[in-house]
């Protein structure tokens, strides 16, 4: 009818309007659009991660309390990579052999000249025939104006509207329920893009509602779009601005492109279907790759220096700076060992890529163990030098300080009610952990004493 189509153009303009004005960053690329066979081989990829057990809940932070993540994850990239997010370290599953890296950049660079020779074939054409080609009104921004972009990690997710029974209404525009709230996406890239396809999976939709009596088109309208799932966003701090809520079909892509991320926020809102996402993304990896930590290990071992003779280790150098940043360092991979057996450590049933890597960082920290209990020594050594010896303490002590605090909290989150009810394969493991009496450890768990001597110190 003339009512139903007016309405539907009406609608159309204000989303456009605002999609430009306050949303450029947003792009569609709607299913039909991606290339003949890709949907099917991309489903059957994510179905088959699901039913292997590969997509599990995350234990996150959030406030100082840990709780269970609604949706069901995996992350898939590069080797060695790491994402971090809620104060969870996420590892890699490795996409690829280290021997097809170099493969798929050559097939995304061919990819790239083909696309730019069929763009000058097309505008010599254009020019030819004396007329020209614009997108109609109501495309989106074309999703490839990043140019040739090299994901590095993609976070997969499972969400199931069936067992989300808690989810929350979105509290700005009424936009529904909230499968993931409203967020950024942590550690990226300043202005990489993330691209995102999503899959609804068909046979789990709830039972249709019954259409009232003299239920009009406007209301129907909202309840099929509410009954798919859409992006919703807005921009940050702000609540007068309208939102944004993209209804996205089965196979549909979106991109969030130039700085979108950072001005912005995005949440989930629930459909009625389970669904899939494969959010690809270019993650910082100036601190989040095994290389980086290893180069870090190799950083501070290089102070220790062993005697071949007596077989007796001593540090090569006492500077502050250095001491300072062997600590340092320590902490880290103490760090990266903790999320590693708090969190990766699931994965080891079905991807062991990393289990010798994080068998040598446990080695290493082991030795820089046994550099703090030297510094120890040299700090407790009455002949040492006064002036040197209380700042040597000082950062002893502010090092195992932090050491300490750290060490308690891994233990309460191993020992946490809701770390205790998940299956043996998926629990957290409390490691590392020794007793006081272990001989393989030069410098007990529980810092404590150690703490007061060095502070004793410091107060004569």
């Amino acid at each position: 009818s003339l009512r139903e189509s007016t309405y539907f153009l009406a609608k159309t303009a204000h989303i456009l309007f605002f999609w430009d004005s306050s949303y450029a960053g947003l792009a569609l690329r709607q299913s039909c659009a991606l290339p003949d066979g890709l949907h099917e081989r991309v489903q059957s990829a994510l179905i088959t991660l699901q039913r292997r057990g590969c997509l599990l809940r995350d234990l996150v932070r959030i406030r100082d309390r840990d709780v269970f993540t609604a949706v069901s994850r995996a992350l898939v990239g590069k080797p060695g990579y790491t994402y971090r997010y809620l104060d969870t370290r996420l590892f890699t599953i490795p996409w690829h052999c280290e021997g097809e890296e170099q493969s798929v950049k050559d097939r995304l660079l061919e990819k790239k000249q083909k696309q730019e020779k069929e763009e000058e074939e097309e505008e010599e054409e254009d020019s030819g025939q004396g007329c020209s080609h614009s997108s109609p009104p109501s495309s989106a921004p074309p999703p490839d104006v990043a140019g040739l972009v090299e994901f590095n990690v993609t976070l997969i997710n499972y969400m199931d509207p069936t067992a989300m029974t808690q989810l929350k209404e979105e509290p700005y525009y009424g936009m529904g329920k909230m499968a993931v709230g409203w967020h950024h996406d942590e550690n990226l890239v300043p202005l990489s893009p993330v691209a995102v396809y999503s899959y609804s999976c068909e046979g789990t939709s709830k039972e249709e509602p019954k259409k009232e009596e003299g239920e009009g088109s406007e209301k129907e309208e909202v309840q099929k779009e509410k009954a798919c799932w859409r992006v919703g966003l807005k921009v940050a701090w702000d609540i007068h601005t309208p939102g944004l809520a993209l209804p996205l079909q089965s196979g549909d892509c979106y991109y969030m492109t130039d700085d979108l991320n950072r001005t912005h926020q995005h949440c989930v809102l629930a459909g009625d279907t389970a669904r899939f996402s494969s959010t690809h993304r270019v993650v910082q990896c100036c601190t989040g790759t095994l290389d980086y930590i290893q180069k870090r290990c190799s950083e501070a071992l290089e102070n220790l220096h062993t005697d071949p003779e007596k077989t007796t280790k001593s540090l090569k150098s006492l500077l502050p700076n250095t001491l300072q940043h062997i600590e340092d360092i320590h902490n880290e991979v103490f760090e990266w060992l903790r999320q590693y057996w708090f969190q990766g450590r699931r994965y080891a049933r079905f991807c062991s890529w990393w289990t010798k890597p994080m068998e040598q960082m446990e080695k290493d920290w082991k030795e820089m163990e046994r550099m703090t209990q030297l510094l120890l020594d040299v700090v407790e050594d009455e002949n040492t030098v006064q002036e040197n010896r209380r700042e040597m303490a000082d950062i002893l002590l502010n090092a195992l300080t932090d050491r300490q605090q750290h060490r308690q909290t891994w233990r309460d989150r191993c020992q946490s009610s809701l770390a205790q009810s998940l299956p043996p394969e998926e629990a957290p493991f409390d490691r590392p952990y020794w007793s006081n009496e272990d001989p393989d450890m030069p410098l007990p768990f529980d810092l404590s004493e150690i703490i007061n001597r060095v502070e004793s110190l410091l107060w004569r």
